[in-house]
């Protein structure tokens, strides 16, 4: 780490930190100014720029200040490297391209492991906290098969299924991504020290708070959608009417994310929550290989039921998705043709990436190869072009 970067890192840390200062407050200040400079002109009580002082007003502004000069973020970039905690920001060129689309973004992210996870297939596994003995199996199993297919598991390291999820991946030795709900030094519950400590040395743990807050009930239901916005499926093992777990899946739904749920006894309780789900249309996850047809991985029962490939994109997807299959696109191209915003383009074309029908070259949005190959080979719609195929364009 650079001495440069040790200063920024610390005094995002440092910001972080401050009592009161919030997500949307912090995003605002990083917006418009460079973090040392951002924590120096709060320390001495200088003037914010125009655009920031709406965020921070009266006593508010007066106990911040006060607070930033109780703090030193020197001894934040030290407090870092001694734990092996790195730290990004909104805006940043290392801060994940997933969430930097997100309609809620993390304004801070405070790692341990490799963001280079982020780059696999990834599944979501959430579920009670008091989960059956089947529930816990399901989870674990549903674990060790996404592992083992190479497809990363996203959690949230709570006991119960998302405990016994990541433990699958442990056992198959594959990438756990856990998003906590404390700093990431912080091990809650105490009982998964173990598990939590593999998954910052083999995997990713991330928080967007910095070391040593403690796991506040507030930060979990935040958390989820962080969770959310990683997963291009997420499923459900168990729930019941009411918790997190399904406040996860209407967020991931928000997004554009594969709901799937395992159907349950309707004697157990902790299944209530999720045949709820699938009787509201989300896709029955019976077994592994329910998942991988989702995601687009498992061709062996393409054609054979009603998870006969990854799903078609629907809605503003399938719009974009039409509108690059034409000629590739910018995301300010994508949003003026669909009439949409930025980051809804943006977000949308990322979910494209991801599941596969899209890539992106240089900023420009077109047709993965496989999907020209499909179009070609596919009855042209009434009033939809055919797109040229790799290498029909002449000159080569």
């Amino acid at each position: 780490m650079t001495a440069r970067h040790a200063d920024a890192d610390g005094a995002v840390a440092a910001l972080a930190r401050l009592p009161g200062v919030g997500a949307a407050r912090l995003a605002a200040l990083l917006r418009r100014h460079d973090p040392v400079d951002a924590f120096e002109r709060l320390a001495a009580g200088r003037p914010l720029d125009d655009r920031v002082s709406p965020w921070f007003r009266g006593d508010q502004l007066v106990g911040l200040r006060a607070a930033a000069k109780t703090l030193d973020p020197a001894a934040e970039a030290d407090r870092l490297v001694a734990l092996g905690v790195s730290v990004t920001w909104l805006g940043r060129p290392d801060y994940p391209a997933i969430l930097a689309v997100d309609p809620d973004p993390p304004t801070t992210l405070f790692s341990v492991g490799s963001f280079a996870l982020l780059e696999r297939r990834r599944v979501g596994v959430v579920g009670t906290r008091n989960a059956s003995t089947a529930g816990l199996a399901t989870a674990r199993e549903l674990g060790q098969g996404l592992a083992r297919s190479g497809v990363a598991v996203v959690s949230g390291l709570a006991r119960g299924v998302d405990g016994a999820a990541h433990t699958g991946v442990r056992e198959a030795d594959g990438g756990a991504v856990a998003v906590v709900g404390s700093g990431p030094d912080v091990v809650y519950p105490r009982r998964h020290r173990g598990l939590w400590e593999w998954i910052a040395d083999a995997g990713l743990l991330l928080s967007e708070w910095p070391p040593g807050t403690p796991p506040d009930a507030w930060r979990f239901p935040a958390r989820n959608r962080v969770i959310a916005a990683l997963s291009e499926v997420l499923v459900v093992v168990e729930s019941r009417e009411r918790g997190g777990s399904l406040i996860t899946a209407g967020l991931a739904l928000d997004r554009g994310v594969e709901v799937m749920a395992v159907p349950g006894s309707p004697r157990i309780r902790s299944s209530l929550g999720t045949n709820e789900l699938l009787r509201d249309g989300a896709a029955p996850a019976t077994c592994l290989d329910d998942v991988l047809v989702t995601l687009g991985l498992d061709h062996r029962r393409a054609g054979s039921g009603p998870f006969a490939g990854r799903p078609e994109p629907v809605g503003l997807q399938a719009e974009v998705l039409r509108v690059c299959e034409h000629e590739p696109c910018t995301i300010d191209l994508i949003a003026e043709r669909v009439g949409v915003g930025l980051s809804e383009a943006a977000l949308a074309a990322a979910r494209l990436e991801q599941g596969g029908w899209l890539v992106e070259v240089s900023g420009w949005f077109e047709p993965t190869r496989s999907h020209f190959a499909r179009l070609a080979a596919a009855p042209a719609e009434p009033g939809r072009s055919q797109p040229a195929v790799e290498g029909d364009q002449g000159g080569g």
